[in-house]
């Protein structure tokens, strides 16, 4: 049960918690008078700042919604925090240890609030994923795609992208090993349940962290790799969760956002590597929705980040469109709400409609900056890309067109400037400007009638607040699902993601019979006899998992069943290798028994035992071998790491003599 928090704790808190420090990691503030800041409140829609923020008192306020407090209050507010959660997380930041009184417990659990759980299975969750990429050999599908789009492990690292193993339970069993609950992993949305258990809601694809504006990773994208995959959509992102929101996160503003506050500039692209592309190529202002379409509160977002005030020079927003009929679809959506930015809206198309990440390919970073800076206004792509569709050689096509361009002249935000865009659209369809004019005041009535009934009558259309009616957002769930959607993974699709061990390798084929007689003889070994053996002593994967699987069983016990044991190996087995931990156990043993005891000969276990620790040492000395010669050429070479690495050859080399001394 969680603990009320001292209150002295409570007092430090506040006290060393800088509020601006803490507003400033979602809003972009400017001096406004001695002691005071301001910027556009998180908490409602404004064009003109009234949120205010006194650092030397600790409090904030917002003189137009009328919401206000203290740091505590506003960390609540806009994270969605209980009052302990809150304190907690200020505390974790300026690293605070609090205490509760009558013996209490955080509000989460052992240590931390529930949010702050799930972030560091989050973080925890990104560390394994980008080992994976690194270091899987199925993962080279994931590296090989990374590397035909430009970027290298550097890359990779800097923005954290890693693989999700095929088998399906790799990442929960990681998880559980490192002190997380079946409920935190499945509430987090890392993990599913299943007739089995726990399994991987990623499995066999490139995932990508996605991470808060403070740089908490919150969620994951996950990219397709290969045709066997059962779910056939090309991305599946996290599904919602009480720390993931997809309508208000934007993948790569915790890395942007300090170059959207200073430069008042926001580029807006459409998947993840067009991001890594553009940030990688100078263009840091990059961001990109994460399954689902730009709204209402990424503009809100953005909007606070990039101070977009009236009463301020314009700001900049720059989006990226495929050239094909989705990107133009949503480029006009786009349009649709522009009228809720103070700032300028840009679009840039490459020639040949490529994304910024194949034009970087193609041609380049040079390529990439010049396509932002070239970007055309909203209005004038809005309106080329609409009257592009007719002929404008012909009367019909010319009033098709300005029939067509009317309702987007009729929805400029600025009337003043209505009159001279009337002319502008003329000169573009090759009119007069009275019939340009005539059309837009069509519109007009149009537009006043639709809202009309739309007010009436609201089912299936846009919201009065521009968010996608029913209908939309159904077919925008078909196109993107979420993880949810993802099934439990077949044993079958768990076998597919180990090879199947080479028994021709003579190597392999001891690391089988000495599993065999784990399984099949397990009162034939000492006590110690598994401690012996690393997980890593064994080359095969796949023998790999099921040591994992004897180890996690506790190794062998004496007084229990062989049909319990192997029942046991199995529950603590990956669910890739259960088939085999099956097979291993009735399989025959090629040696001969002893005809007192019906067990194999200790002589035999003795030796495949020597064998696997064996193959193990000389592949660690070989390697410490490979570093000492490197390091031998290498004029930068700390000398005292020199004599660390030289000193644990040594002692493998002894390890290894020893050894062999006892098995011969």
């Amino acid at each position: 049960m969680a603990g009320r928090i001292k209150a002295e704790d409570v007092a430090l808190v506040k006290e060393r918690s800088s509020i601006e420090d803490v507003v400033r990691e979602h809003v972009t503030l400017r001096p406004a008078g001695p002691g005071s800041m301001k910027g556009l409140c998180p908490f409602h829609d404004e064009k003109s700042p009234s949120f205010n923020v006194r650092p030397a008192v600790g409090a904030w306020h917002c003189f137009g919604c009328g919401e206000g407090g203290d740091v505590i209050s506003f960390v609540q507010k806009v994270e969605h925090l209980t009052f302990s959660e809150a304190i907690e997380r200020l505390a974790q930041k300026i690293g605070l240890e609090l205490h509760y009184e009558e013996g209490g417990k955080p509000s989460g659990g052992e240590s931390l609030g529930r949010r702050s759980r799930l972030i560091e299975a989050h973080r925890v969750a990104q560390e394994f994923y980008h080992h994976a990429l690194l270091n899987a050999p199925e993962a080279r599908a994931g590296r090989d795609f990374l590397r035909e789009r430009g970027f290298d492990s550097e890359a990779a690292k800097k923005f954290g992208v890693g693989f999700a193993p095929r088998g399906g339970e790799e990442l929960s069993r990681h998880l559980r090993s490192k002190g997380f609950t079946d409920e935190e992993v499945t509430l987090g949305g890392l993990s599913g349940r299943g007739s089995r258990g726990l399994y991987d809601r990623f499995r066999g694809r490139l995932v990508w962290p996605i991470r808060d504006i403070t740089g908490d990773t919150v969620g994951f994208g996950a990219r397709r790799l290969f045709e066997d995959d059962r779910i056939a959509a090309k991305y599946l992102n996290t599904s919602e969760t009480p720390i993931y929101k997809k309508s208000t996160v934007l993948y790569g503003l915790d890395a942007a956002k300090k170059s959207i506050a200073g430069d008042r500039k926001a580029v807006i692209v459409e998947g993840y590597t067009d991001v890594m592309a553009c940030h990688l190529a100078g263009i840091e202002g990059a961001v990109a929705t994460c399954g689902t379409s730009f709204g209402v509160d990424h503009i809100k977002l953005l909007r606070r980040i990039m101070r977009d005030e009236a009463d301020l020079a314009p700001a900049r927003v720059v989006f990226t469109f495929d050239g094909d009929a989705a990107g133009q679809k949503a480029a006009m959506r786009a349009f649709g709400e522009d009228q809720r930015w103070a700032s300028q809206s840009f679009v840039a198309v490459a020639d040949g409609g490529m994304d910024p990440c194949e034009l970087r390919i193609a041609k380049g970073d040079d390529a990439v900056r010049h396509l932002i800076d070239d970007a055309v206004p909203m209005f004038e792509f809005a309106v080329r890309t609409t009257i592009a569709r007719f002929d404008l050689t012909t009367a019909e096509g010319r009033v098709q067109g300005m029939r067509a361009a009317a309702p987007i002249v009729n929805s400029i935000r600025d009337s003043s400037m209505r009159p001279e865009y009337i002319r502008t659209v003329a000169g573009w369809i090759g009119v007069e400007v009275e019939q340009v004019q005539a059309e837009v005041s069509r519109a007009q009535r149009i537009a006043a009638r639709d809202a009309k009934e739309a007010a009436e009558s609201p089912a299936g259309r846009e919201g009065r607040d521009g968010r996608p009616g029913q209908h939309e957002r159904s077919r925008e769930a078909a196109s993107r699902p979420d993880a949810d959607t993802v099934p439990e993974p077949s044993i079958e699709e768990a076998r597919a993601a180990l090879p199947t061990p080479d028994l021709r390798d003579p190597i392999v084929f001891a690391e089988r019979q000495l599993l065999q007689t784990l399984l099949q003889y397990p009162d034939s070994f000492h006590a110690d006899d598994v401690d012996k053996v690393s997980a890593d002593a064994f080359t095969a994967p796949a023998h790999r998992a099921v040591f994992d699987g004897v180890r996690g069983a506790g190794g062998p016990q004496r007084g229990l069943s062989v049909q319990a044991w192997a029942d046991r190996v199995t529950q603590a087995a990956p669910l890739a290798v259960h088939g085999l931990v099956a097979e291993l156990a009735v399989a025959s043993l090629p040696t001969r028994f002893d005809k007192a005891t019906g067990l194999p000969e200790r002589r035999y276990i003795d030796a495949l035992l020597t064998r696997v620790q064996e193959v193990s040492l000389t592949r660690r000395i070989a390697d410490a071998m490979s570093a000492m010669r490197r390091m031998a050429t290498d004029p930068h070479t700390d000398p005292a790491l020199a004599r660390r690495l030289s000193g644990e050859l040594q002692e493998l080399q002894r390890e290894l003599a020893t050894l062999r001394d006892q098995a011969s």
